[in-house]
């Protein structure tokens, strides 16, 4: 493994915030119930994303067709945790599979999936640590919509003026407006699980 590889987020002792970036038809339904409900599907995988610059490197800002609206979601750390021990990784890795075999076969029959992607600055260059995707299939999304989530905030204004700094050459103003992240402590026995 070339890079480290850590789970950084907005967290306190009950909860930990997710981003995600979608359209306004779910955006809106979301943020007016507090619960994503149609046209949000339980019928197909969503990705949460602990990291808020990790989001905005993939939905370039928000400017990216279908993920124009960034959610803050707030979802309880015992969910979190739950899905982070039912997961597998999206790639074989000797140390948390054994065999390609076993990986294959626990992948497919797997209800999360997680992935490691470079940390990315503001202006979208690669920081020399991970950052997690977290793959929610339909065996579990059920739990996310109706158990975990605690609140749901529209962060797509801060997203516009972040984007403004950035477009106007002011990254340090960026910087200091994003979310704060910290080291999210995670549970030994989940540690070779997630291939840290």
């Amino acid at each position: 493994m070339s890079s480290a590889r850590e789970i950084r987020a907005d967290f306190d002792r009950a909860s930990l915030v997710v981003y995600q970036a979608y359209p306004d038809a779910i955006a809106d339904v979301a943020v007016r119930q507090q619960k994503f409900g149609p046209p949000f599907s339980v019928g197909r995988m969503t990705w949460i994303k602990p990291s808020f610059p990790w989001l905005m490197h993939r939905s370039n800002w928000g400017r990216k067709s279908g993920q124009e609206r960034t959610l803050a979601v707030r979802i309880r750390r015992s969910g979190w945790e739950a899905a982070l021990g039912e997961a597998v990784l999206t790639g074989y890795e000797p140390r948390a599979h054994g065999s390609p075999e076993a990986w294959r076969q626990a992948f497919e029959r797997a209800s999360v999936h997680v992935q490691w992607d470079p940390e990315r600055t503001v202006r979208g260059a690669g920081l020399p640590h991970d950052s997690i995707q977290v793959g929610l299939g339909r065996g579990i999304i059920q739990r996310f919509v109706d158990d975990w989530v605690v609140s749901i905030t529209d962060l797509t204004p801060l997203v516009r003026k972040l984007r403004k700094h950035l477009d106007d050459g002011r990254a340090d103003q960026a910087t200091r407006l994003l979310p704060t992240e910290a080291v999210y402590p995670v549970p030994a026995e989940l540690v070779r699980r997630l291939g840290m």
